[in-house]
């Protein structure tokens, strides 16, 4: 279903999402209300869901990050069981940072942060080609970023 979001709400969203670390005054201003109001509007989106949290953006590289990687993840069974073990274990490898399900060629792809090419490696051989349900594991470096824009484009609906 989707939101029923008047102009004010999405404002608000396209400013909280390119910055996440504005005061309520600063925002209040950028989208033309009072600061009350604009409070109960953020506190609303944040209840609702709409709001899922805020983060701060690392530099991978400056502290001490050096691969980002692909894994391309194909698994033996597609069930809901083996989809749901899958992703459980997923959630425990701090280096996946990132991870989604396809439809395709393979079932999983994950985005991984290693601080340097051997930790993948051994992620790739020890943790993920060892679990049972893994058919084959197809790897891409990033050899660099050509966009990084997190979220959604909400100013362009």
């Amino acid at each position: 279903m989707r939101a029923r979001l008047d102009a004010t709400d999405w404002r608000i969203l396209k400013e909280l999402q390119a910055d996440g670390r504005l005061t309520n005054v600063a925002l209040a201003a950028r989208v033309g209300l009072s600061p009350p109001p604009c409070l109960r509007r953020v506190q609303a989106l944040e209840q609702a869901g709409f709001l899922r949290g805020y983060h701060a953006v690392l530099d991978e590289r400056m502290v001490g990050f050096e691969v980002t990687a692909f894994a391309m993840v194909t698994l033996r069974a597609q069930g809901e069981p083996e989809l749901r073990e899958f992703e459980e274990q997923l959630l425990k490898w701090p280096i996946v940072r990132e991870a989604y399900m396809l439809s395709g060629d393979a079932d999983f792809m994950l985005k991984c942060a290693a601080r340097q090419l051997s930790d993948f490696q051994d992620f790739v051989l020890r943790d993920l080609t060892a679990l049972r349900n893994v058919a084959s594991v197809k790897t891409t470096l990033v050899l660099r970023r050509a966009k990084f824009e997190p979220g959604v484009p909400v100013g362009d609906r």
